[in-house]
């Protein structure tokens, strides 16, 4: 026989595979500011992109359609996971990164740093899809196309399916691996196909919040800050009741 190949990647675990045989405890060092960077940057274009699909759909009559919106979102958060997952974690969502807390997978001084990252880069994001297309009405805000109690078990139905997703995919408190940015990218593009014309389906406070505030579009604005929280606050003992305790442990005191 010859040789053993090498393989140049790691293999990421089958999904049969019990979770208790994935490492817990990443090494990420926080006390570089790279890491709230990244998470600014990330949320920066992930609402650029999504929310810049929806403005120029409207724009120019329809181009991009809904599937394409959908894929746009699923899309910039799949490569945005390859490109930073290794750094920050790439959660780009405040409710993730709760989430993650509350599976303690992540430490709670580093909740705060995050969660502003992932505002200032979503606003910064609005504030430039504001300054190109100054006449538009929403910027791509999520608005509720039925009753806003309707609206809110719809986002923390599907907030719940994605953090699900996450923490059965992800590494840690960080998404990364093979496979975790197309299953993490898979189910933002699946639920905004389904949901999007329901709820907007954003599953995301900061992806909400930017593109509400500089279009003032805030009276459903609660909806999509609280939903999203709910839904994925309750996907972590779900997770450890479906894998067992080797699902979630403490967050190590180096791990991000």
């Amino acid at each position: 026989m010859g040789k053993p190949i090498k393989c140049a990647f790691p293999i990421y675990p089958r999904v049969s595979e019990s979770m208790s045989s994935l490492p817990k405890t990443t090494i990420l060092d926080l006390s570089s500011p790279n890491h709230f960077v990244a998470e600014l940057m990330g949320t920066f274009f992930l609402v650029l992109a999504g929310c810049g699909a929806i403005v120029v759909n409207d724009e120019l009559g329809g181009v991009i359609g809904h599937n394409g919106i959908a894929m746009a979102f699923g899309l910039v958060v799949m490569v945005l996971i390859y490109a930073v997952g290794n750094i920050s974690g790439a959660h780009f969502n405040p409710a993730v990164t709760l989430g993650f807390y509350l599976a303690g997978r992540f430490q709670a001084n580093r909740i705060f740093p995050y969660i502003v990252a992932q505002l200032v880069g979503a606003c910064v994001a609005a504030w430039l899809l504001k300054l190109c297309f100054p006449d538009h009405a929403s910027l791509g805000a999520t608005l509720p196309t039925f009753s806003v109690m309707n609206a809110f078990i719809v986002e923390m139905i599907l907030s719940f399916a994605l953090m699900f997703v996450i923490l059965n995919v992800s590494t840690g408190s960080m998404e990364k691996g093979i496979m975790a940015g197309v299953a993490v990218g898979g189910t933002v593009a699946l639920e905004a196909l389904v949901a999007g014309p329901l709820t907007g389906a954003s599953m995301n406070p900061a992806r909400s919040v930017g593109p509400a505030l500089l279009s003032g579009q805030l009276d459903h604005l609660w909806t999509y800050i609280a939903a999203p929280i709910v839904g994925m606050g309750l996907a972590f003992p779900t997770c450890r009741f479906i894998q067992g305790p080797g699902c979630c442990g403490p967050a190590s005191s180096e791990e991000g």
